[in-house]
């Protein structure tokens, strides 16, 4: 018997892997285990509708670029501010600028000699209203929020393109205030009622009040 004979049935077989182990590669490539790996397939095509842009943050315009609605007041802009929101924002700036200022004046009343003489409370009170009054227009113009409105959570914003006013413009606003008080104080409530929730002085000078988070 011989195991070169091609007609041998049992003749050396040549050798081949065992199952369920890898052939040995040759030398330079690595050797690869189980079922070749598959390329991972072509990103099919989206239908549907199309995605929409990321929504504005809370408290601030829009990014550039979004869509609004046109023919709806406000639209493109932050959640107005309502009345009783920059009502209540008024209430705390009008107390932490002038109940000082009375606390000191009955301060001197009780202690002065001659109640009808200022005496020194009265005119340190006087100087912390006045000096308070300018802080707030000061905040209200460079960051968009007085004390008071920085506790509620709302901030006054250019109506064009939600920018603060700066301190000049909102010395504007103020004096345009004179406007909200003239006809019955009618101004001042005009917010119930309007689409973007402005006084006088707001139309005048192009401005709104938005609601950002407190604090």
């Amino acid at each position: 018997m011989s195991f070169g004979d091609p007609n041998n049935p049992y003749g050396q077989q040549p050798p081949q892997g065992q199952p369920g182990y890898p052939q040995q590669a040759p030398q330079g490539v690595p050797p690869q285990y189980g079922y070749p790996q598959q390329q991972p397939p072509q990103a099919a095509p989206q239908y549907g509708y199309p995605q929409q842009p990321p929504a504005a943050p809370y408290g601030g315009y829009p990014a550039p670029g979004m869509p609004g609605m046109p023919g709806m007041p406000g639209a493109g802009m932050p959640p107005l501010a309502h009345w009783g929101q920059r009502f209540g924002a008024y209430l705390l700036d009008v107390l932490i600028t002038v109940v000082p200022m009375y606390l000191l004046g009955f301060i001197d009343l009780a202690t002065g000699d001659n109640p009808d003489e200022p005496g020194v409370f009265f005119m340190i009170g006087v100087v912390y209203a006045i000096g308070m009054g300018f802080f707030q227009l000061y905040k209200e113009g460079s960051t968009g929020q007085t004390t008071g409105k920085k506790i509620v959570g709302i901030s006054l914003r250019r109506e064009a393109d939600g920018n603060v006013l700066g301190f000049g413009m909102a010395f504007v606003r103020k004096l345009a205030h004179i406007l909200d008080g003239i006809p019955c104080y009618i101004g001042w409530l005009w917010p119930l009622w309007d689409d973007k929730k402005q006084t006088f002085a707001d139309k005048v000078c192009s401005t709104v009040v938005i609601q950002v988070p407190k604090g």
